[in-house]
């Protein structure tokens, strides 16, 4: 980081005008003069109904978290975890508005909380990180791909809610999804790598997604930034080289919003510990790991408390007792959740950008290896890997395909919307992309089967909205 955090004991004072400061962060791209009967919700509440109510978020049902869909049918898939990352969410809040009174002026909405946390993975395409993957390297000279860039995409423009601005949702909203708040262009370094001679060579660590917002959404980016400072606007957008991942290649943008380090500590506490459970409960990892590379990790560390429930709570989260693990993962949720503190940014003068949820270090540290032990033993799995290709491959031929011929093969609707971006110079993969990564694992596939399996299957309707 190019700046050290200070602590919220320094003072802090609310903007002289908090509903003016409120107004400007409830405005809208598209205005909106409608006078439903009776409606008296929050602008944010609005938010969270478009979001809820939204065929991306119900596509969630269908799409890979990380154990296949169809494996079984009790663990989570992006939308359990988008709903558990919401109940986190918001129970972040509520601990911080306890912990700093003074700062309820910024943490004045459960409902914009759960906004973001359950819109946080709407752009993610089919088969996880593999479908990612794929369409990243399918769009490499068209502007990349990314899941969180797809989701500022279908928020603010492909959501049919209006006919061109997506959802139009708020500009704190907005400003509240943003993890990587700078354009492709800004963060991408070339690497002079060679295209693959075959689709089934792609190795996903030599062509990570640049995490960023798609040049052809640069406008509405702007938008979003306009009512900040001309210098708050350089630092948000400010990105540096980082080892995280290890040796990730492109730029990584260095600031985001208070609202989005909630719902990003959310996330990663929802991915740690309930991607664990499910690990858990179907064997996928064992006692004996835990210990070597959680347990033995985390014997270093100085909260007292912690270090003694991390020795303990194996037992439970082991047990043939369901209650038992259920109460151990509701103990470490809770660890975390009351371990984040609010530090201060003092180089901005935008106070959403001014304060920034942050975990103790210790507790940081225990969740860290929580992530890498998920990462190691159930991501990196075998089986879980050949899934995760299969769907990569499934992807990048359907990209293909599509290419060839967009106006034969593409339904009408999208067909019209390549020919119209064609026609304009308006960058036509970008709507193979929008198309690709807006399917469901199991459509996908079904499409998949239909367009190169030699066996006759019933024609897919592809009239449907996706």
């Amino acid at each position: 980081m190019s700046s050290a955090f200070k602590s919220t004991s320094d003072p802090i004072s609310a903007p002289t005008d908090i509903k003016a400061h409120q107004n400007l962060w409830h405005e809208r791209m598209l205005g909106e003069v409608k006078q439903r009967r009776n409606d008296h919700r929050s602008p944010f509440q609005r938010d969270r109904a478009r979001i809820l109510h939204s065929a991306a978020f119900r596509r969630l049902q269908a799409k890979t978290q990380v154990l296949g869909i169809g494996m079984n049918d009790f663990y989570r898939t992006r939308l359990t975890h988008s709903l558990e990352v919401s109940q986190i969410g918001t129970g972040i809040a509520a601990q911080l508005r306890r912990k700093y009174p003074q700062l309820k002026y910024l943490l004045d909405s459960m409902s914009l909380i759960e906004s973001l946390c359950l819109a946080h993975d709407i752009g993610h395409p089919p088969f996880g990180h593999g479908g990612e993957i794929a369409l990243h390297y399918m769009m490499r000279d068209h502007g990349g791909f990314e899941g969180n860039g797809q989701t500022f995409r279908i928020l603010t423009r492909l959501e049919p809610y209006t006919p061109s601005w997506g959802m139009n949702l708020t500009r704190r909203t907005l400003l509240g999804v943003l993890k990587y708040p700078a354009p492709f262009s800004q963060l991408v370094i070339d690497t002079n790598q060679k295209p693959v001679n075959n689709h089934r060579q792609l190795k996903p660590s030599e062509w990570p997604a640049v995490k960023g917002i798609f040049d052809d959404d640069k406008p509405i980016l702007e938008w979003v930034l306009s009512s900040l400072t001309d210098n708050d606007k350089q630092l948000i957008m400010r990105s540096e080289q980082t080892d995280t991942p290890p040796n990730y290649p492109h730029l990584k943008t260095i600031y985001k919003s208070l609202d989005c380090s909630i719902m990003e500590l959310a996330d990663d506490i929802a991915y740690a510990v309930h991607d664990l459970e499910d690990a858990i409960v179907m064997e996928i990892v064992n006692r004996g790991q835990w210990q070597a590379y959680v347990v033995e990790q985390l014997q270093s560390i100085n909260d007292v408390w912690l270090k003694a429930e991390i020795l303990k709570i194996g037992d439970k989260l082991f047990s043939y007792e369901h209650h038992l693990r259920k109460d151990a993962i509701g103990t470490l949720v809770n660890a975390f959740v009351t371990a984040i503190n609010i530090k201060t940014k003092p180089e901005f003068n935008e106070h959403l950008l001014k304060y920034h949820a942050e975990l103790e270090a210790d507790f940081a540290l225990a969740l860290h290896v929580l992530k890498q032990f998920v990462y190691k033993f159930v991501i990196r799995k075998p089986e879980i890997q050949m899934l995760e290709y299969k769907g990569q491959q499934i992807v990048m031929e359907l990209f293909e395909a599509f290419a060839s011929d967009p106006e034969r093969l593409l339904p009408l609707n999208t067909a019209e919307r390549w020919s119209n971006a064609a026609t304009e110079d308006n960058n036509p993969m970008r709507v193979l992309a929008d198309y690709i990564s807006g399917m469901t694992d199991e459509f996908a596939a079904k499409l998949h089967q239909q367009l190169f399996s030699s066996k006759t299957t019933a024609i897919l309707d592809l009239s449907r909205e996706l």
